[in-house]
This record gives structure tokens, C-alpha cells and sequence, in this order.
């Protein structure tokens, strides 16, 4: 994953003796800020090469950020600061914005970053205010904190969404307003026929195929093949469809995309799922990749909560149905055909580790066209799952922070068997009740990255300017 730009600029006293006095505390300053966030690994500093105390500082070096193509700028207060200074910063850095100070009683940056906070507000600008010593790991988490959600979004703009197909299934959920998408979210959508995907898939090199489909035949834990429904033909048509894909995304530009699949490819040609597991993996067939969030069901939402997961985390995210609660057990059962990646089955970048829990069973018979259907459970360990919707015509955020559970091997597949057994399960444990969770969560999808998220979403959201609820 691409580190995370972020510009730092420190601010001074505009009178100039005061401003050399204490330039060596400002220097100190901004040097550790800038040390403790590289420290990270995450990160990628871009410093202020001066302290600015005159309006011509604030414009250049503020200039120099946007250049330089910033995620998001730390305002860095470590003395008496003059708040024009900032306020004429903000019209060329990078927005949001983290104003930081230290605690120090002989150097007044809180007084500061309060009177700079409050010039911010009545420019109506986004930002958050961050305290302390950037050395102390719970002041390091908030400011990193931050900059996940902000790098997240700020990556969003200028984005391609490819949306292969119509809306499927009659699902409201699954279509979105392309002009909210770009003035919210900065993405644009691009619509894309399906038939290019059967088109494309003919010129795939066969030998290029006969080398995916051996290694799948190595790694797979099993495939179940049936003579009808999964044939070797088949899945090589499933093979041939991801590279038709890939093809696809690189000559369009796109950055994520969804297939409505159902009722087209599902019956005429082949199912989705081999190409929308591969493609969210960070791995296929030719060795390590970037993942490619792909949504199934052309569900443009669940593609977007996907995008924004994976650049918070830089991990494969999870698209499932929550398909059923179990109260014996306290777990709900998430489903779905497709994307739910074979990361997951243990959480590994290696194929091989992830793929000997997976199985390819023989598709349902929903779906008449055949395939592989890739069958695995999910690890355990903590996630965070997430689902961005709308409520006449605003969005919203649902954060649901949980931990996937397993349980025997018989046990697993006898639950699975209560539902669609050749789909891929994970069991989710939720920390808030059945009644509070199914009275106002969205829809159907429901989205995940492994580790606790919950502080970024809600940072995301407050940098969208939009509501958000966390369930527990």
C-alpha cells in the first residue's frame, strides 16, 4: 500500500523579534511531530522548509503542499501563533485539516490552536483538533487515526467506478445518484455492458488460462467437479472471465467495480465468482497484486463502503449477505456468492495457506450457467463492518464493530447446510442486540476489513459531514 501523504506546516508570532526568539521551539516542534508519524511506517512527511510567521510564508509553503499532492495538512502550533496566517494557508493546503498543539504551560500553543480553531469554524472548514504529546501512543493513534480516514477519502477523488450491468433484482440498495457520488465522494461512474466480458473472455490466450487453471487444480483444497453444473470447462471460463475483466479495468481506467451478473451471466454464460473472489484478493493466479474491490450485484454502495475500507486498511474488504441469526450460538451468519475473497478462509497473503481451506462446489441451480462457487470460512478475529446508506437522499454510515467466530468443521457445515452450503460463510459475532440491529441496519450487504476501524469510520464520516451509528 502506497504510504499516506501528509503536510505539516508550524506556525509562529508575526512580530519578527518575538518570531526569532523562539524559532529554534518551533523547529523542535515540528521535527517531532514529523518523526514520530515516519516512525509509523505509514507515512510519508511533507515538512514546511520554513516557520511561518509572514502571509507570504503561509502562501508559499501552503503552495508547496498542494504540489507536492498531500492527503491531508497538520497545522502544527507550538507557541502564540497569528491566525491569519492559517486561515490564508488553508486557501491553497490540502484539506482536512489536523490542528495540533502541545500541553506545555511556558509555550502557549493550546492557546493557539483555540484561537486558530476558532477562525476555522467560521470559515466552515473541515478539520478536527488533536492535544499533547505526539510521542504519548494514544496522541499518536488520534492523529493517525485521522489521517487513515482523510488519506481514505482523499484517494476516493478522481476515482472510476466500473458498473457492469443494470440494477439487479429489483434492489433499490444497489443503485446510487451518479451526481451525489461525485460532489460527496469525488468518484465517477463509469456503465459497462456485460457482453464486453463474454466478448473480451474469447481472446483470452489459452495457454494463459491452462497455467490459471493448473495452479487453482494445485492450490484449491478441493473441487468439486459434477459433470453438469462444474467442469473443468467451466472454471476455465471463469478464468478466462477474470483476465476479460482485468482487461477491462485497464483499459477503462477503472478503480472498482460491480457486476449485476444475475439473470445475464448467471444463465447465458458463466457465473462471477471465480473473477469477483480473485479480483478482491491480494493475489491471483500470476502471483501478488493489489486487491480490486468488486462488488457482486452491481451493488454501487457496497462497491463505495469496499473502496473506503480497503484504503483505510490497505487490506481486502468483505462483501456478504446477513443471512441469519442464530441464538443458540449468538452468531449471524454472512453469506453471499462471489466476493467474499478467499483472504479470508485464514486471513494470509499467501495463496496457498487461504486456498487449502477453500472448496469449489458445483454452483446453485439459481444460477443455470454453472461455475465454481468458492466455498470457504471465514478465520477468526476481530473486523469491522460497515454499509454506507441513505435516508431520503442523505447518507449515513452504519459502523457494526464484531469478531468473526469458527467452530468445528462438522459444526460450520452443518450450519452453512441450514442456508446455501456451496457459499462462503462467516460467523459474526455482533455486540448489539438482534432487536436494535435489524430495527435500523440498511439493508441486505453488510462490508468488512479484518482489525478495529471503528475511530476512522466515524472520522470519515465526520469529514463527509454526514451521520453515523456505531452498533454496540
Amino acid at each position: 500500500m502506497l504510504k499516506r501523504k501528509v503536510g505539516i506546516l508550524t506556525f509562529s508570532d508575526g512580530r519578527d523579534y518575538i518570531h526569532r526568539d523562539l524559532l529554534e521551539v518551533n523547529w523542535r516542534y515540528q521535527n517531532r511531530v514529523a518523526s514520530a508519524l515516519e516512525a509509523t511506517g505509514e507515512v510519508e512527511v511533507v515538512a514546511g522548509q520554513d516557520i511561518i510567521w509572514t502571509p507570504e510564508l503561509a502562501q508559499r509553503e501552503a503552495r508547496r503542499l498542494a504540489e507536492a499532492g498531500v492527503d491531508l495538512t497538520i497545522f502544527n502550533f507550538a507557541i502564540w501563533t497569528f491566525p491569519h496566517l492559517t486561515a490564508i494557508a488553508t486557501r491553497f493546503a490540502p484539506g482536512p485539516y489536523i490542528l495540533f498543539c502541545n500541553l506545555h504551560p511556558s509555550e502557549p500553543g493550546m492557546v493557539a490552536m483555540l484561537s486558530n480553531a476558532g477562525s476555522m469554524d467560521q470559515l466552515g472548514l473541515t478539520y478536527t483538533r488533536i492535544w499533547g504529546d505526539i510521542e504519548d501512543p494514544a496522541v499518536l493513534r488520534r492523529v493517525m487515526t485521522y489521517t487513515r480516514a482523510a488519506s481514505a477519502l482523499n484517494r476516493l477523488k478522481g476515482q472510476t467506478y466500473g458498473l457492469f450491468g443494470g440494477r439487479p433484482l429489483g434492489m433499490y440498495t444497489a443503485t446510487a445518484n451518479l451526481d451525489q457520488w461525485m460532489s460527496l465522494f469525488g468518484v465517477d461512474v463509469e456503465h459497462i455492458e456485460q457482453y464486453d466480458i463474454i466478448r473480451y473472455s474469447q481472446a483470452v490466450d489459452a495457454n494463459r488460462v491452462e497455467a490459471a487453471f493448473q495452479w487453482l487444480e494445485k492450490h484449491v483444497g478441493a473441487i468439486r467437479y459434477d459433470g453438469r453444473a462444474l467442469t473443468a470447462e467451466k472454471l476455465k471460463l471463469q478464468v478466462r472471465s477474470y483476465y476479460a475483466v482485468r482487461r477491462l479495468i485497464e483499459e477503462r481506467s477503472l478503480d472498482f467495480v460491480g457486476f449485476k451478473a444475475h439473470g445475464d451471466l448467471t444463465d447465458h454464460f458463466v457465473t462471477m465468482d471465480v473473477a469477483e473472489a480473485f479480483l478482491n484478493d491480494p493475489y491471483d493466479f500470476d502471483g501478488p497484486k493489489e486487491p480490486i474491490v468488486a462488488a457482486t450485484e452491481a451493488d454501487m454502495d457496497g462497491a463505495l463502503t469496499m473502496q473506503i475500507l480497503k484504503h483505510l486498511s490497505g487490506e481486502p474488504a468483505l462483501f456478504a449477505d446477513v443471512r441469519h441469526y442464530d441464538a443458540e450460538d449468538d452468531v449471524w451468519y454472512l453469506a453471499n456468492s462471489g466476493t467474499h475473497t478467499t483472504y479470508f478462509a485464514a486471513r494470509s497473503k499467501d495463496p496457498a495457506v487461504n486456498l487449502k481451506k477453500v472448496t469449489f462446489f458445483p454452483e446453485v441451480s439459481y444460477y443455470p450457467a454453472g461455475g465454481a462457487s468458492v466455498q470457504h470460512f471465514a478465520a477468526p478475529g476481530p473486523v469491522t463492518l460497515a454499509r454506507l446508506a441513505r435516508r431520503r437522499g442523505q447518507y449515513w454510515l452504519a459502523i457494526v464493530p464484531a469478531d468473526f467466530v469458527e467452530f468445528s468443521e462438522p459444526v460450520m457445515r452443518a450450519k452453512a447446510a441450514t442456508t446455501t452450503p456451496e457459499w462462503p460463510h462467516a460467523f459474526a459475532r455482533l455486540r448489539v442486540s438482534p432487536d436494535d440491529f435489524l430495527s435500523s441496519y440498511p439493508c441486505n450487504h453488510t462490508h468488512g476489513i479484518c482489525g478495529d476501524y471503528v475511530d476512522e469510520l466515524l472520522a470519515v464520516a465526520q469529514i463527509l459531514g454526514i451521520d453515523a451509528k456505531v452498533y454496540r
